[in-house]
């Protein structure tokens, strides 16, 4: 078995490309978040506490979903809020949003806050009653403008389609309000060390894992818990980047169903979860080793027998900051992935930074 050590991470290697000197930015950009949006973050929660909702709803798509996804976790796990994901042509195509939403509050997530079905999904929640919250990058934005609350993400511009520091800042973002909302103290005080945690992230070099997966044409990313929106997160972003055709399930779900398109030497990425959602994943990846995948784990101790390759992850963090630095480590990896596959990360074919869905 292949090891690196977190202890010491080494910095991953130098790119031109602007994906990767945008998520280098990431650590920095979410430090000044997170002093600039205390008072307005502080205010959210104290009128969400204030209203004591029902339940709550996310709206968002791409990228942004899967960061609605990482709210459900938090919101769910944390503040103890069911929390549903409202489909945007719901309100935007069918104009079906329910009456119940009155009072509801409705996280809508976007990088630009101009996509036309998410603005029109947010007005129609909105005109049923619902407190829609924009967690979002252009403060200005018509999103923002529709918005009762805003949360400014603070990633500053963001030229590459594939968007990175914006998703970090988000969870972020994310992670501030559901601690303020819940008063978690735990939460709030781990949150004094995102800058470092995430620093540590970017610094650790994933690229180890490049050899295993350049030639491959499909692939799993498994997570579970905190970790399933960002496996979601890095197999989105391995196809939009690499070509290559991967597909994110929980370590739990994977067993009934997916298992079967696992053969020998098919790659597999893990993302484990630091906290108790890694429950019988040592036996998950001892199924996939009886198959011959090769198995790339970032979160386990480095002598787990079934793993090809342990990537570099500090687990002594909280495990929701321990999520977020697993795709903070893993765009290094995309991008140098992307540029061995003979890609431009930056343009990837077919795709815009702005996603004009009806």
């Amino acid at each position: 078995m292949t090891q690196a050590t977190p202890n010491a991470p080494a910095a991953a290697p130098a790119s031109t490309t602007q994906m990767s000197r945008e998520a280098r930015e990431a650590p920095a950009r979410c430090v000044e978040q997170l002093r600039r949006n205390a008072d307005i973050v502080r205010e959210a929660g104290r009128q969400l506490r204030e209203l004591a909702p029902p339940f709550a709803a996310t709206l968002a798509r791409g990228s942004s979903d899967q960061a609605a996804a990482f709210a459900k976790f938090l919101l769910e796990t944390h503040a103890r809020i069911p929390t549903l994901s409202h489909a945007p042509s719901v309100g935007s195509l069918y104009h079906a949003t329910s009456a119940q939403f009155l009072d509801v509050p409705m996280i809508a997530i976007s990088q630009s806050g101009r996509s036309p079905d998410l603005l029109a999904a947010a007005q129609d929640a909105r005109n049923k009653g619902a407190v829609v919250i924009a967690v979002v990058n252009d403060a200005e934005s018509p999103l923002a403008e529709l918005a009762q609350i805003v949360i400014p993400v603070h990633a500053g511009p963001e030229t590459s389609v594939a968007a990175t520091k914006s998703f970090v800042c988000t969870l972020v973002a994310l992670t501030h309000l559901v601690a303020e909302w819940s008063q978690d103290e735990t939460l709030l005080a781990a949150l004094e060390t995102t800058g470092e945690v995430l620093e540590t992230a970017a610094n650790a070099d994933w690229t180890t894992a490049v050899d295993l997966l350049k030639d491959a044409s499909e692939m799993l990313v498994l997570g579970r818990g905190p970790t399933l929106p960002i496996a979601g997160e890095a197999a989105l972003k391995l196809k939009e980047t690499s070509s290559l055709h991967a597909e994110a399930f929980s370590s739990a779900e994977v067993a009934h169903g997916p298992m079967t398109l696992v053969g020998d030497g098919d790659p597999v990425l893990v993302l484990a979860p630091l906290d108790v959602a890694r429950t019988g994943l040592r036996e998950r990846l001892d199924d996939f080793a009886a198959r011959g995948a090769r198995v790339i784990a970032a979160g386990l101790p480095e002598d787990v027998a079934p793993a090809a390759l342990v990537l570099p992850l500090a687990t002594e963090v909280h495990p929701v900051l321990g999520a977020i630095a697993e795709i903070q480590s893993f765009y290094g990896l995309a991008n140098e992935l992307s540029l061995a596959r003979g890609r431009n990360p930056d343009n990837p074919p077919h795709l815009n930074k702005v996603t004009r869905t009806l």
